[in-house]
């Protein structure tokens, strides 16, 4: 059950505590619900779902995805999980005064598509997804991270 805030994850910081990490079960079902909607919008993406920890455990290509979207979707996956809040919140920081600075944190992707899956209202891993604009991957990656709730 996601207890996560009813504002959309893309836009929030997440200051709750880590829980049990995401099963392989969990990670292929956000997977499975993340390609079902860059399928429906006509995109190939590469979707990458990480552990609490940020490490990898489920990687999907998609026919005619980019190969650079392997690496970029894992990216986004592991900045999410590690730093507690979607990459989207690191895109709109850049826009901001002296918003550079999170250039010099390490493994900041500051590109929308990164977003953390909240379990039990505690983190459990997260989704990034790449092949896309940023908005579509951010897109997908919500989907993803929706059908945990499910």
């Amino acid at each position: 059950m996601n207890t996560a805030p009813a504002s959309s994850p893309a836009s929030q910081t997440f200051a709750g505590g880590y829980g049990m990490s995401i099963t392989l079960v969990e990670a292929k079902t956000c997977a499975a619900a993340a390609a079902a909607h860059a399928a429906d919008i006509g995109v190939p993406m590469v979707i990458a779902v990480t552990d609490a920890a940020g490490q990898l455990l489920y990687l999907e290509r998609m026919d005619g995805a980019i190969a650079a979207g392997i690496q970029v979707a894992q990216d986004k996956a592991r900045c999410a999980a590690l730093y507690k809040r979607a990459t989207k919140v690191f895109e709109d920081a850049l826009l901001s005064p002296n918003g550079q600075r999170f250039m010099s944190l390490a493994g900041v992707v500051p590109v929308e598509g990164g977003v953390i899956l909240i379990r039990n209202g505690q983190l459990v891993g997260a989704i990034g997804v790449s092949g896309g604009t940023g908005h579509q991957d951010g897109q997908v990656a919500q989907a993803g991270a929706s059908a945990l709730a499910a």
